[in-house]
């Protein structure tokens, strides 16, 4: 194993593993769909740091103006996801990729670095407790739980766009959009096709592959938000069994296997 990290260009994008826990010999729809958005975002400053070798051990960051997210701030970058999972931990891996986006932040001039966080740690969201080790504090709130933390350098605060405390879409079927930024996000789309299509229940699949839709959403977003009955629900990605909670209470499929 290698204790050394490199960073994704669009020279060995290609090439590189991009350190979820997909396995595939053959090329996965998913992680393509990953290469293929990072393809374009390396060019607008987005980083990707991650440990060399097959591993869930990665930060992944952005400028705040160019983050597909409903946030906006000036000179601010933006942690889409810091992870480092299984026999990973416990090796100070998360200490030096978060270092590293601090460090990389100050020499770009930036006010300072931003992510989600939540009043309740989420899945799939990064651990805000490491994050407020260095500083990170909460600068704004959505009125169902999600916070934005932030570590200013300046004094200036970031904050959640006015679309994202909405929360709320006039229809009422399952409604999720998505971007393809997760190589989850393939397999998570094509349970809820096949979910929904067993259980006869409507649902939306709303793809956001602009900037603009990102910034606008209508609730917290970090490449994917759940809305149900026409209200928020999650960023969480869902499996079948939470699929199918949600559906049981709009009357669907009680009696589905």
């Amino acid at each position: 194993m290698s204790n050394q990290f490199i960073n994704l260009t669009v020279e060995n994008l290609m090439q590189e593993h991009l350190c979820c826990i997909i396995r595939s010999k053959k090329p996965h729809p998913g992680v393509e769909a990953k290469r293929s958005w990072l393809s374009e975002r390396l060019k607008e400053g987005h980083v990707f740091r991650k440990l060399d070798t097959k591993g869930a051990v990665f930060i992944e960051y952005a400028p705040l103006e160019t983050a597909w997210v409903p946030v906006e701030g000036e000179n601010y970058l933006y942690i889409y996801c810091l992870w480092v999972a299984g026999e990973f931990k416990g090796k100070g891996y998360g200490r030096q990729l978060m270092e590293y986006c601090l460090a990389n932040a100050k020499a770009r001039e930036k006010a300072g670095v931003c992510m989600l966080g939540a009043k309740t740690q989420k899945a799939w969201l990064s651990g805000q407790a490491f994050a407020e080790k260095y500083g990170f504090e909460t600068v704004d709130t959505t009125p169902d739980g999600y916070r934005l933390l932030a570590l200013s350098f300046d004094g200036t605060k970031p904050r959640f766009a006015q679309s994202a405390k909405r929360l709320e879409i006039t229809g009422q079927e399952l409604t999720i959009y998505y971007s393809p930024q997760c190589p989850y996000i393939h397999q998570s789309v094509a349970l809820v096709r096949k979910t929904c299509q067993e259980m006869q229940a409507p649902y939306t699949l709303i793809p956001v592959d602009t900037l603009e839709k990102a910034k606008t959403l209508p609730g917290a977003f970090n490449n994917w938000a759940v809305f149900y009955q026409g209200k928020f629900a999650t960023v969480n990605l869902l499996d079948a069994a939470a699929l199918k909670r949600f559906l049981k209470k709009g009357g669907y499929g009680v009696s589905a296997k």
